[in-house]
């Protein structure tokens, strides 16, 4: 048996999810063996409680907290409503060629059930953000973008998108409508790049490369043809960012993007989407916290919004903020990134477990992902969390050479069978907070424990119900008090445990 709960009877398990009624948000329980131990059913604004242990002991288990309108006891995480910062837009996965491969290899319903279970508000967790590529990533079928033949005539969605990515976001769209999709290019063609900005020598390759200053309202037009060609597929883009990881030159397809280059390109791109009559949003940056440790680019996005402060352009509106990834660097670069541009807002757009974090390490891994990828980031005024793959198989794949072949999925399925699936610790961070948090909260302030062990976020829901985030590196169980002066929940919180809390 392992820790991470390896689901081993899935057809009886993705029936027992499908037959659920979980309009009022049911949560199973299930065994190492595959076995359906209990079932919860809360109404959506009844208090619940989900609780996931490191031991594996508890999997996203459902139970009802202790709310009263008593005087709380201590220890108590005092809740202040009253001082709100960001609105949260939501939590999700990236929907890769990969993921979508390894679900469509799953039988109908159990994909069905999978999905209910992963992004239905009413039947599942509610996961309501993904990410896609424009083009190729590392967890393509093949090196390639839209169009790599010269001239945007030769413009075409191809097999990875019309094939896999688009059927699996239909139905994703068809059981959480609500889903904000936000697309990012790996490379652009290869006919746009240059080795250099001083000789501009057509750069032939896949990896590294600068864009051609006079590709870029080219460039821009090829967006825009994207967010065209999905729109008329049913996928409305809610968001891009000009190039994933841009100073990143080693990935299998990549394009070398300081801040002084997509600076100029961001404002082209602004006003291409805006002539189009286009509404999608653009994110700068969408790379790590160290800035790869490259001094020159140091508070990158900061450096691209005061040179689009010198510019004149339409649709500069449409630049809200930028994203970042946590493979460099640590989640306090957000504060001093916001403080620097109040006014704009931060996502974290990227995470990935594998090999070398010992992804599949629930005890390792489980606690500390909360902590960093979702508390602490959401503390620090991030709308969103979003991490990697969503499946891979467990060959950590499909993948491309020269691309990621250690990281593995939120969840791995087997290749063997497309049946029995791993949950790993991305599944049970974006699922509890997804559970309790809702796109439109409102992330508000707690008192300070000053409790190393304990970290902890809360929001304060639309529907007036608060959803709070805890994680305990603790190694002992503590009973715990959350109110507001007027209501209080009294919850268990485990041994090196992550409970999500909505009362």
């Amino acid at each position: 048996m392992k820790a991470n709960r390896i689901i081993r009877n899935t057809i009886a398990l993705m029936g027992l999810f499908a037959a659920l009624s979980i309009s009022e948000c049911t949560y199973a329980r299930v065994n190492t063996m595959g076995n359906a131990t209990t079932a919860t059913t809360t109404a959506a604004t009844t208090p619940l409680l989900l609780t996931s242990t490191a031991d594996g002991q508890q999997s996203l288990v459902a139970s009802t907290p202790t709310v009263s309108n008593k005087p709380a006891a201590m220890p108590l995480i005092r809740l202040m409503p009253n001082v709100k910062q960001q609105t949260i837009d939501g939590f999700g996965y990236a929907i890769t060629y990969s993921t979508c491969y390894n679900l469509l290899h799953m039988t109908k319903a159990d994909r069905k059930a999978f999905l209910e279970r992963t992004f239905s508000p009413t039947k599942g967790f509610g996961a309501s953000y993904v990410r896609i590529s424009i083009g190729c990533n590392d967890f393509s079928s093949k090196e390639y973008t839209l169009c790599d033949k010269p001239g945007l005539q030769h413009f075409a969605l191809q097999s990875d998108e019309t094939d896999y990515v688009i059927p699996i976001l239909k139905e994703v769209l068809a059981i959480n409508p609500g889903i904000k999709v936000i697309a990012a290019p790996w490379t652009c063609p290869q006919w746009m790049k240059v080795k250099d900005l001083e000789s501009l020598k057509p750069f032939n390759s896949w990896t590294d490369g600068h864009l051609n200053p006079n590709m870029r309202k080219t460039y821009a037009q090829y967006f825009v043809k994207f967010i065209q060609a999905m729109q008329a597929a049913g996928i409305h883009i809610y968001a891009v960012s000009p190039q994933n990881e841009p100073l990143n030159h080693r990935n299998c397809a990549s394009l070398y993007l300081p801040w002084d280059e997509e600076a100029p390109l961001v404002a082209d791109l602004a006003q291409a989407i805006k002539q189009a009559g286009l509404s999608t949003l653009i994110y700068l940056f969408d790379h790590n916290y160290n800035y790869d440790d490259v001094a020159s680019q140091d508070a990158y996005p900061v450096n691209v919004v005061n040179a689009l402060g010198q510019m004149q352009f339409e649709g500069n509106e449409l630049v809200v903020g930028a994203a970042y990834h946590n493979y460099g660097g640590r989640e306090e670069e957000l504060d001093r990134i916001h403080g620097l541009i109040p006014d704009k807002q931060l996502i974290f757009s990227e995470t990935s477990i594998g090999t070398w974090n010992d992804g599949r390490n629930l005890k390792r891994r489980l606690v500390d992902d909360m902590r960093h990828v979702v508390i602490g980031t959401t503390n620090r005024w991030c709308r969103a969390a979003l991490v990697w793959n969503l499946m891979l198989d467990d060959h950590r794949g499909p993948n491309l050479d020269g691309g990621c072949q250690t990281c593995d999925g939120a969840v791995n399925i087997s290749s063997a069978d497309y049946r029995t699936l791993t949950l790993n610790s991305h599944y049970y961070i974006i699922s509890h907070a997804s559970a309790v948090v809702k796109p439109g909260a409102v992330h508000i302030a707690a008192s300070d424990l000053k409790d190393k062990a304990l970290s902890y976020a809360a929001f304060l829901n639309p529907d007036g119900t608060y959803g709070v985030l805890l994680a305990s590196d603790s190694d002992a169980a503590r009973e715990l008090t959350i109110g507001d002066g007027h209501r209080t929940a009294t919850i268990t919180l485990p041994a090196h445990s992550v409970v999500s809390l909505r009362f």
